[in-house]
């Protein structure tokens, strides 16, 4: 039969391919691996149409476009798609994975469960046979087509405070590897119900999720001491610079008595799951779906033979998994060694448009070592356990090797938000050793973390992140009052060339301290930040711990609570050129942190305007002529810029005679975020309960730091 259907396809392509025509592979669910793949008898999964085509490029026959038509419908995926070189397509004969223009076609990574049995009001649960004799075990749950978090105290959203930290170092490891240690997590009275709540047959299952400055730690419990209401647990050393303290929150997930609240759920390892649901589901009406994948696709090549020309089209992407390994995560920043559910390596040409990934463990696509040429445009990536997107390799070769370099890959036009729900410290957005990357037009929010980091060199370094080019994003809703030190934008290390414009910012909320718009952190050099509006971030329009001869040109920072401008070191060079901006404010500082009089900076040709107020202070108890005599803003003015609303965030101009007066262009900051049609516009909107939902954590998190 597979010689006969082979001979047959083959006879066909030859007649197709005299003409040059397109080929036509057709996916179903309804079909079988088995058929032809026509029209009429389709195939069943995208691995046995790129088998198929496979075949095809092997009989070197394939001189045209490759056009993997997959039909409306659910598709299962019981692994994986991994694609090879074997698999390329070329310039003239691409590979085109497209569903239909406005259809649903859904690929879930996952399986669906039967209808939940009610045994008590309020209690649901259901037996999952893969669990009970596969020991299959899985730590999401996606109910109704949205996540649904696991039981835990305190409840989602709410954190309790660590008391103390005791580190013993057990064994320094030798080397540069860390030590390995015992901490004594020592909590306070809140926690001495959990002391008595957690079963010790259930602790293997149980995990501490730690909030300390940037990053979490998702640590298992080794041992639990009920009369000094401590847990133990094991792991690298802490570092010094991110220490888990009496500043840092935590959650204690996934054990019985936790269940506590509507929308949560605990998987036993007899195969019982239990919910309880939300108002207004019923067993009837509830479908439920866990992940079993991680991927949804994998692409790899190598050095010599790069995976080329493959797109996908119109296709979702839902459903995957992320399982915690035995010894918990350490630390990382933006959690940065996750993978995600799209990997690439050693890809060129391979895009993403008008696609959909949701309901994930990890970071939505990683285009990881040596990527080029490549894009996600018009894109929906949303409900993720990590980040969106990540560019480029987190290491670098000892010997200054780029060839594994990513790059030229565009992020364009495409909705990211909703995430971080297993790792919060992820960005929505990272190039870590990456150049010529384009982020462009998109709408990020709702990340516990930074929006769109850039460069992976902490000092001054050589860094291979060069000509990079953020602009024209919405970023906002960060945050959540639950990490520290993130940005809007947040840049590292010598960036030579790379611009970030017309970005609009706001609402970046942190838990104690660093919620700000612009963030040049360790070593941010040589970039222009121009045609900006940043408002309403908790400590500052903009912020540069250190760096060099960076560029903030005709922005506009308004209306940040705590100040509008912060710095942090003072060093022997030229920090950064602050010219032709307006700053307005109504409350906090204006400039702020480290020393403003020393610092060596040029700044100049700006509009102050400070509302309570017509003698600001500029630095500590410095007026405006005082400042002036340190050399400073020696053409500048305080001025109202006549903004047209901007206790509403209308930062358009009545009149632009004041801006005028310091060179300022104005810029239509409208243009910032998603485009295209009405609805994609309409769908980057985040809902009017979200943003009450963001206020309230704030509120919550001002209350505890209280």
């Amino acid at each position: 039969m597979k010689r006969f259907l082979l001979s047959f396809l083959l006879m066909t392509f030859v007649i197709l391919s005299v003409k040059g025509a397109p080929w036509h592979i057709y996916v179903s669910p309804s079909g079988n691996n088995k058929n032809e793949g026509t029209r009429e008898q389709p195939i069943a999964s995208l691995a046995a149409a790129r088998d198929l085509i496979r075949t095809l490029r092997e009989q070197k026959m394939l001189n045209d476009t490759v056009y993997v038509e997959v039909l409306p419908g659910e598709y299962f995926m019981d692994k994986a798609l991994t694609l090879s070189p074997l698999d390329a397509g070329t310039e003239q004969s691409p590979v085109i994975y497209r569903g239909q223009p406005n259809a649903r076609t859904v690929f879930y990574g996952g399986m669906e469960t039967n209808r939940f049995e009610v045994i008590q009001p309020g209690l649901w649960r259901i037996f999952i046979p893969e669990v009970a004799k596969y020991g299959l075990y899985f730590e999401q749950l996606y109910i109704n087509g949205e996540r649904r978090f696991r039981a835990q105290t305190p409840n989602h959203g709410d954190f309790y405070k660590v008391k103390r930290v005791d580190e013993t170092i057990l064994d320094s490891l030798g080397g540069n590897k860390p030590a390995f240690a015992s901490h004594k997590i020592v909590l306070n009275s809140d926690g001495v119900k959990i002391m008595s709540e957690v079963d010790p047959n259930e602790l293997n299952d149980v995990l501490l999720v730690f909030y300390h400055n940037w990053d979490n730690t998702r640590k298992r419990i080794s041992y639990t001491d009920v009369g000094d209401t401590a847990f133990y647990t094991t792991g690298h050393a802490m570092a010094p610079w991110n220490r888990i303290d009496n500043n840092s929150l935590y959650v204690v997930e996934n054990y019985r008595k936790s269940l506590d609240a509507q929308g949560e759920w605990l998987l036993q390892r007899d195969g019982y799951l239990y919910y309880i649901p939300m108002l207004g589901e019923t067993p009837e009406n509830t479908r439920c779906l866990f992940p079993v994948n991680e991927r949804f696709i994998t692409i790899e090549g190598n050095q010599n033979n790069p995976v080329e020309y493959i797109r996908f089209e119109n296709l979702s992407f839902q459903v995957a998994a992320y399982q915690t390994p035995a010894n918990g995560n350490e630390p990382s920043q933006a959690a940065a060694s996750i993978e995600a559910t799209v990997m690439a390596d050693f890809v060129k040409n391979i895009d993403f448009l008008n696609c959909e990934i949701a309901h994930t463990g990890l970071y939505g696509i990683w285009f990881r070592k040596a990527c080029s040429y490549s894009k996600v445009e018009h894109c929906h990536l949303y409900d993720l356990g990590g980040g969106a997107v990540k560019i480029g390799d987190t290491a670098l070769s000892e010997n200054g090797d780029t060839t594994c370099l990513s790059h030229h890959i565009t992020v364009n036009n495409n909705i990211l938000q909703h995430g971080g729900y297993v790792f919060p410290c992820a960005a929505g957005v990272i190039i870590f050793h990456g150049s010529d990357n384009e982020i462009t037009h998109n709408d990020i929010a709702d990340f516990r973390y930074t929006g769109i980091s850039v460069g992976w060199v902490w000092g001054y370094a050589p860094s291979p992140s060069k000509r990079n080019r953020i602009e024209f994003n919405h970023i906002h809703h960060l945050g959540w009052g639950e990490l520290s030190d993130m940005g809007g934008i947040y840049t590292l290390g010598a960036s030579e060339g790379t611009i970030v414009s017309n970005n609009v910012i706001h609402h970046i909320y942190s838990y104690r301290y660093g919620g700000w718009g612009l963030y040049t952190d360790e070593g941010s050099s040589h970039i222009l930040m121009k045609n900006n509006l940043v408002y309403a971030c908790k400590d500052g329009g903009f912020h540069q711990h250190y760096g060099k001869e960076n560029i903030i040109r005709n922005n506009i920072f308004a209306c940040n609570p705590l100040c509008q401008l912060q710095i942090t070191k003072t060093e022997e060079h030229l920090s950064f050129t602050f010219v032709n901006n307006i700053i307005y404010y109504d409350e906090g500082f204006l400039y702020y942190g480290g020393d403003w009089s020393k610092v060596m900076i040029i700044v100049d040709n700006n509009c102050y305007w400070d509302t309570r107020t017509q003698t600001p202070k500029f630095y500590k108890d410095l007026l405006f002529a005082d400042w002036r005599k340190l050399g400073r803003d020696q053409h500048s003015i305080i001025a109202n810029p006549l903004f047209v609303n901007p206790q509403q965030f209308d930062f358009h101009f009545k009149n632009t005679a004041v801006a005028k007066k310091i060179g300022f262009k104005p810029f239509d900051y409208s243009k910032a975020g998603v485009y295209g049609s009405a609805e994609w516009v309409k769908k980057a909107q985040i809902s009017i309960e979200m943003e009450k939902e963001y206020d309230n954590a704030v509120r919550r998190q001002e209350a505890m730091n209280q």
